[in-house]
């Protein structure tokens, strides 16, 4: 016998209490992003590799290392999405839409990228995410961190998660700021890991990221980006700060959240916890005002955030209970009673087991509380949970049930 086929590494199956708590997270998502006004857009799972390679950066570790890249039989190189914003932004753009702002849109799907499978991380992962297109002023980035931390306490997760924010500057301060950390880390050159000695030519900022041991220390004593920020993006921030008190959203400053590229500015935030091990992020993003500019559009700013689905699903503390169907069993003349009960809304199954016997051991292991028993000649009600029964027209079943 051949060796039964497997899953690819990296991937899985999402099924049973998994699913449960994947279809959950979507959900509720979906229905709080719904609150904000926000619309579900669908986006292709595969792009022209330009729409990931330009904005993600060509050196990045993501473009260069994680990508499923291949040419397709026209020759075209085509990329499985390895995260949500850019296509949105590319749809934005294909579609006409930065002559109709703002925009706000949610959206949800597989991601893919070539990395290190580890406790909720995964080759094909799966995200929700918003953005916020239109908007230049701190209330809008405040909001779309408020929708964030909305999903994650309607999740019942809020209190494993704390909120972390930076601000990035605006082009004049990201400039000064960028002088002063090759000026510092210049000074320390022998300690910088090699990695680190490349960033430092190309983007310093990228050094305070590093997981390098040596460079992490080195780089708690660089220097802070709030000593170079103008005067207009220093009040971007105070209000952003502002804004996320009067939405109730509890939060902490961290210098060290950096985002590399050059059309991120101001505002950048993660939310992290410690609930499944070493801290990890589990929803995080920043503003993009250069992002729409740099793939072809004209200038738009934009917010926005992504989260990975199934990380937030292991926060869950239970899976989610699915509603017990009521269990039809009588051969083809439950197929009346079925349709019936389905047209009102009704969860229903029909037992497909042998014998009365079978099909209440169907029903039990459905977790059913209601049976309902069917010959030509009469339907029988059964309550499963103290084994009373009772014979019912189809006129007076709903009524029954209901009670």
């Amino acid at each position: 016998m051949a060796a039964a086929l497997q899953p690819v590494r990296g991937t899985r199956d999402i099924i049973g209490d998994d699913a449960a708590r994947h279809a959950h997270v979507v959900e509720t998502a979906r229905r709080v992003t719904a609150l904000y006004g926000f619309s579900e857009w669908q986006t292709p799972i595969f792009e022209d590799t330009r729409v990931f390679s330009r904005t993600l950066g060509e050196t990045s570790d993501v473009v260069t290392k994680e990508m499923y890249t291949f040419d397709d039989r026209g020759g075209d190189s085509i990329t499985l999405r390895p995260e949500g914003t850019a296509g949105v932004c590319r749809a934005l753009i294909t579609n006409g839409l930065t002559q109709t702002l703002p925009q706000k849109v949610f959206y949800q799907g597989p991601m893919f990228r070539y990395e290190r499978p580890q406790k909720g991380r995964y080759r094909q992962f799966h995200q929700i995410g918003v953005e916020f297109l239109g908007p230049s002023i701190p209330l809008a980035d405040a909001e779309v961190i408020a929708c964030g931390w909305q999903i994650l306490n309607e999740l019942g997760i809020a209190k494993d998660v704390i909120l972390n924010i930076n601000t990035l500057g605006d082009a004049e301060s990201r400039d000064n700021y960028r002088t002063a950390l090759v000026e510092y880390f210049k000074s320390h050159e022998a300690s910088l890991s090699t990695e680190s000695l490349t960033r430092l030519e190309k983007n310093p900022l990228r050094i305070l990221d590093s997981k390098n041991e040596g460079d992490q220390k080195l780089a708690a004593g660089a220097p802070l980006i709030y000593d170079h920020l103008t005067e207009s993006a220093a009040s971007f921030y105070a209000n952003l700060k502002s804004a996320l008190t009067a939405f109730g959203v509890p939060f902490i400053e961290n210098p060290r959240i950096v985002r590399g590229l050059d059309y991120y500015n101001h505002t950048a935030f993660e939310f992290v916890t410690t609930a499944l091990g070493a801290q990890g992020t589990v929803l995080a993003g920043g503003r993009y005002d250069g992002l729409v500019e740099q793939m072809g559009g004209r200038p738009v700013p934009g917010i926005g955030w992504g989260s990975g689905i199934d990380r937030l699903a292991m926060l869950l503390a239970t899976a989610p209970t699915a509603t017990p169907p009521v269990v039809v069993i009588g051969d083809a003349a439950g197929i009346k009673i079925a349709n019936f009960l389905r047209a009102k809304k009704i969860k229903t199954e029909l037992s497909f087991q042998s014998g009365l016997k079978n099909g209440l051991k169907y029903a039990n292991r459905l977790a059913a509380k209601w049976a309902v028993l069917v010959n030509e000649d009469e339907i029988i009600l059964k309550n499963l949970d103290d084994g009373m029964q009772s014979s019912i027209t189809l006129d007076d079943i709903l009524a029954r049930l209901s009670k």
